[in-house]
């Protein structure tokens, strides 16, 4: 591979105005501005992004770390994450930890702070927080985002959205519909990451005084095969019920499923909501009414609260709340059938 050097001798000018050329600065002509252009295309020379890194102690990459890339909101989050990133001038290095806190221990230890200035780590069940303190204690930015509970925080840089009043919404959806008989299938463990969601679902039951016994609540993993396989659990121990609130789209495109296959009309004889509003939601059969979440805002203010925070911008670990909940009415949802 060419050097610098090379490039630099190829079109008759110093490494310093190579370097120039490369980065924008408008230091030199037109003329020069090409053939500096033409050496590299001909030499096929790429800068060492490592070695520039150490140079300006600046890495040109934010690290985002995921605890499942199969959930579809993963992948639309780290979308958004990367167009973000992109407008600061960074790329965007990824890891899909699988839920193995080993990998992220990893993962934090080789890339944090030496390959990435900065890392944005989607909130997950599995987080070890004393380790993302060890690495905010050697200087590197650590933002975790979508966090669930504002009221909560976990005491390093955190943006968050109400995931209590995501469940209220979604609820009174239903109540509003004239529902009375509903169930809830939670797709995370007991008291696990969805548990302010089921509490926001409780809250509007208990206002609107309306009973949600044990038996009518199951939890389950976050995948289509588990809301597929709780709602079966669910619709042949209560088959009386009109109405299921689900924690997330994916779970709830399992739970259609399972309605459809034991034979329940939807949205005519059994409503489902959910939250999120993942793409995959607009897509299914019937089509999903969810609550959607600020993804995209969240994706953007995390890469921005990196930025600030290497900036050294903000003194205290900054919390935030993102607003934006909406209730997406589709096909899944509609009036409770008589009696």
């Amino acid at each position: 591979m060419a050097t610098i050097k090379e490039v630099a001798a190829h079109a008759g000018v110093t490494p310093t105005t190579v370097t120039n050329v490369l980065r924008g600065r408008d230091r030199a002509s037109e003329s020069t501005r090409q053939r500096v252009l033409d050496a590299v295309a001909q030499l096929g020379y790429r800068p060492n992004l490592n070695a520039r890194a150490l140079v300006e102690r600046k890495a040109p990459t934010f690290a985002l770390m995921l605890p499942c890339i199969t959930n579809p909101f993963y992948p639309e989050f780290m979308l958004h994450v990367g167009l973000a990133a992109r407008l600061h001038g960074r790329y965007l290095i990824v890891c899909n930890t699988d839920y193995e806190i080993g990998h992220e221990s990893r993962f934090l230890d080789e890339v944090a702070g030496s390959l990435s200035d900065g890392v944005l780590v989607a909130n997950s069940p599995d987080i070890d927080f004393d380790q993302l303190k060890r690495v905010i204690a050697r200087g590197t930015p650590v933002v975790v985002d979508m966090w669930e509970d504002p009221d909560s925080p976990p005491g390093i840089p955190c943006l968050s959205f109400d995931a209590r009043r995501a469940g209220g919404i979604a609820t009174e959806h239903l109540v509003e519909l004239g529902h009375r008989k509903i169930g809830a299938i939670i797709a995370s463990p007991r008291n696990g990451m969805h548990d302010m969601r089921y509490k926001g679902f409780r809250d509007v039951l208990r206002t609107a005084r309306i009973a949600c016994p044990a038996a009518a609540v199951r939890y389950c993993a976050d995948t289509f095969e588990g809301g597929k396989d709780a709602a079966r659990d669910l619709l042949s121990a209560m088959p009386e019920l009109t109405a299921i609130f689900v924690s997330n789209d994916l779970a709830a495109l399992g739970v259609l499923d399972a309605a459809a296959s034991l034979g329940r009309q939807l949205p005519q004889d059994l409503s489902v909501v959910s939250i999120t509003n993942t793409q995959v939601s607009s897509q299914s059969r019937p089509t999903l009414t969810t609550v959607a979440i600020p993804t995209q805002r969240m994706a953007i203010r995390g890469i921005e609260l990196l930025v600030e925070i290497h900036a050294g911008k903000h003194r205290a670990p900054p919390t935030e709340c993102v607003p934006g909940l909406e209730l997406i009415v589709r096909e899944s949802t509609a009036k409770a059938p008589p009696g």
